[in-house]
């Protein structure tokens, strides 16, 4: 597989000075207020789809739980229905555990050592790793998402999950905490994310031990959340790396940046290029029925829904966010015609 390599010229430090961008603003308080309700309202009878039973706990969840929050990057939300509903994070981790990576190790090295180019395979593929000459191919599918994990600063797994776990918080927040239902019956069930950790180890594209990395991706995975907390950790990467309700700067413009990028051609794994096409802003979905979207310079968009679809996908979590990407101006690509003089 041919990899582009980019010629990046003189160097100079875009979080010092960074470039000019391109934002804009939400509509109205009152506009985003009832574009949430009606978004809330015109999908919560849809009764498509199938909560996830592959991990038996996730099976518990209710088919009728169903939230939706936007956090604007000045700090205000505007929520309905099941926000305050605890479920586990499952992969909407990867983007902001990639985000801290970033921070640490600097958005170029982690390019090398996880890669950051679209696989086209299932997330858990097995085959993705062989085909592909770099093996890991991005932070988002298990593989990439294990891998990062294992770079998570710390020369213990105990010192790894410290770092991990109050970056993630720092994003929400709040502490976060682990749901031990969750991780226990994860931990029961997760022999395929140990198998793709020791074929990583086997081709150097692990850094910590396979065993060790893969109980610390799945407490990762055990975090629990609100929906609330979701569209706040969306906000913080929409708003240049600063928290819009705490104020923190959680991590640097360049890193949000880059991982913005990759949710945008891997959020959705192999359906990541449907989804850019509808939607038009960078997501990432869980199979507990999260999605975050986020909108840079504008804020972040969460749903919680359990029923998935057949890619293991948010059926009313995908239906609420292309209807408010249209309605509140998120998509990326929309644009008008420049005003004749």
């Amino acid at each position: 597989m041919t990899t582009l390599t980019m010629h990046e010229g003189m160097p100079f430090d875009e979080d010092a000075t960074p470039p000019t961008v391109s934002t804009g603003e939400l509509p109205e308080v009152d506009e985003v207020r009832r574009f949430v309700t009606e978004a809330y309202e015109r999908y919560k009878g849809n009764d498509d789809g199938t909560v996830a039973d592959y991990i038996p706990v996730l099976a518990q969840a209710s088919a009728d739980a169903f939230g939706v929050a936007v956090v604007g990057v000045r700090g205000r939300s505007f929520e309905i229905g099941d926000v305050g509903t605890a479920f586990s994070i499952q992969s909407v981790s990867k983007p902001f555990v990639f985000a801290l990576v970033c921070e640490a190790l600097g958005y170029a090295q982690a390019r090398r050592q996880l890669g950051v180019n679209g696989t086209g395979f299932p997330f858990d593929s097995l085959m993705a790793v062989e085909l592909n000459a770099d093996r890991t191919m991005n932070p988002l599918v298990n593989a990439g998402a294990i891998a990062t994990t294992s770079l998570v600063p710390g020369a213990t797994a105990d010192e790894k999950w410290d770092r991990l776990q109050q970056g993630l918080s720092r994003f929400a927040g709040r502490e976060l905490s682990v749901n031990e239902e969750v991780y226990t019956s994860e931990s029961a069930t997760n022999l395929r994310n140990q198998g793709i950790a020791h074929l990583l180890q086997s081709y150097g594209r692990l850094y910590f031990d396979p065993d060790e990395a893969t109980d610390v991706y799945t407490r990762q995975c055990s975090l629990e959340v609100t929906v609330h907390d979701l569209a706040v950790m969306a906000s913080t990467l929409a708003n240049g790396g600063v928290n819009p309700v705490t104020g923190e700067v959680v991590v640097l413009p360049g890193v949000c940046r880059r991982v913005l990028a990759v949710m945008a051609t891997a959020g959705l794994y192999e359906l990541s290029g449907d989804w850019l096409y509808e939607v038009g802003m960078p997501g990432k979905s869980g199979v507990s029925g999260g999605i975050v979207t986020v909108s840079p310079g504008k804020g972040g968009l969460a749903t919680y829904s359990p029923p998935l679809d057949a890619a293991g996908n948010s059926v009313r979590g995908q239906l609420v966010t292309k209807y408010l990407a249209d309605r509140l101006g998120l998509n990326l690509f929309a644009s008008g015609a420049a005003p004749t003089t």
